[in-house]
């Protein structure tokens, strides 16, 4: 099951509290006090996790909680710190604080680490508070508490290549024959209720991630369909694929239907418009004159476009190649952006 939002409450362990003792030996009446220090309670920590996909461990359990340190003894002898408590969640994983609403950090980078609530710090003992005028103190430090969060999880998946479309026009198919990754297909609409990811392989050690998506329908920013609750990981995305069917089901304009796709995107989020896009025409195999396909390539002449067949295997080479290159140009220029970001904030010294 793909979940992809959780609220859980994470409760750092408290401090132990300090002794108050002192010490009794035979033949040592006045042995002074000897009270040790709790122990401190174990931090919550968060770790992005590659080998996890989804956040279905918080869905049957909401309260997380690390170990409390332990009560100072006599003795001078210390407690025992509590049991820090890690929490795995998937790479693209943003965590909220669910009272104030902000973003705490956004697990991006595999095996990233983060401190979420800090354990209590441990009491002192009576052995810390003796002096020369108060040699017997007959008190110690209570441990403080730990750190509490009421935090909402959201996942966004990371993926090179985002296929978006209409409902059936065959972003399923495309993944299955651009890698082993086996997403449901059918021929009725919204076959994909998940994201679905893969890895797509070239020649020469060359790979990326393609993600298929739910189909999206007009309206679906404001709930219609399925889509609408998948359409933040397409944020994440560096590559937007748009599948067109070259011949829909129910009769429709593959150019209407692309339009209407396009005004659903700009309207969850001005950014995605702003992605770089590579127009496919699907199910070339069924316009054999390619008369549709003509038509199609003359209404969006501004568009990057390739003709493929999912099914047939036509065309899909050539688009693996081509999402690399777009893939590798964005990279060198956002290579070129942080390096000239960087010279800009670090000026050379002169004399």
């Amino acid at each position: 099951m793909f979940i992809d939002e959780a609220k859980i409450r994470v409760k750092a362990g408290n401090g132990g509290p300090g002794c108050m003792s002192f010490r009794r030996e035979k033949y040592i009446p006045k042995g002074g006090p000897d009270g040790g220090d709790g122990g401190d309670g174990g931090s919550v920590y968060f770790i992005a996790d590659p080998s996890i996909d989804t956040l279905l461990d918080f869905s049957g359990k909401h309260d997380w909680e690390a170990g409390n340190g332990l009560p100072g003894e006599g003795a001078k002898r210390f407690g025992s710190d509590g049991e820090e408590l890690i929490i795995r969640v998937p790479v693209g994983t943003m965590i909220f604080d669910f009272k104030r609403g902000i973003l705490l950090k956004d697990m991006n980078e595999p095996g990233l680490k983060i401190c979420i609530c800090r354990g209590g710090k441990g009491g002192l003992g009576n052995v810390n508070f003796a002096t020369s005028r108060r040699q017997s103190p007959r008190y110690a430090q209570p441990g403080k508490p730990g750190q509490e969060r009421w935090l909402r999880m959201e996942l966004k998946l990371l993926a090179d290549v985002g296929l978006v479309g209409m409902p059936n026009a065959g972003k399923s198919t495309l993944l299955s024959r651009c890698s082993k990754a086996r997403p449901k297909i059918a021929n009725y609409p919204f076959t994909t209720l998940n994201p679905v990811l893969g890895i797509v392989e070239l020649q020469g050690a060359r790979r990326f991630v393609m993600a298929d998506l739910p189909g999206l329908i007009e309206g679906a920013h404001e709930g219609s369909g399925l889509g609408h609750e998948f359409l933040r990981h397409i944020e994440r995305t560096k590559i937007l694929v748009h599948l067109l069917d070259v011949m829909p089901a129910d009769g429709s304009n593959p150019v209407d239907n692309y339009k209407a796709i396009r005004n659903e995107l700009k309207l969850h989020s001005g950014k995605l418009t702003r992605k770089p896009e590579l127009v496919v025409i699907n199910k070339a195999d069924l316009d054999p004159d390619k008369t549709i396909v003509s038509a199609i390539k003359k209404a969006l002449k501004t568009k990057k476009i390739v003709t493929i067949s999912a099914v047939s295997g036509e065309g899909l080479a050539e688009l693996k190649e081509k999402l690399w290159d777009i893939l590798q140009s964005k990279k060198k220029r956002e290579t070129k952006a942080k390096t000239k970001t960087t010279k800009t904030n670090f000026p050379t010294q002169i004399g």
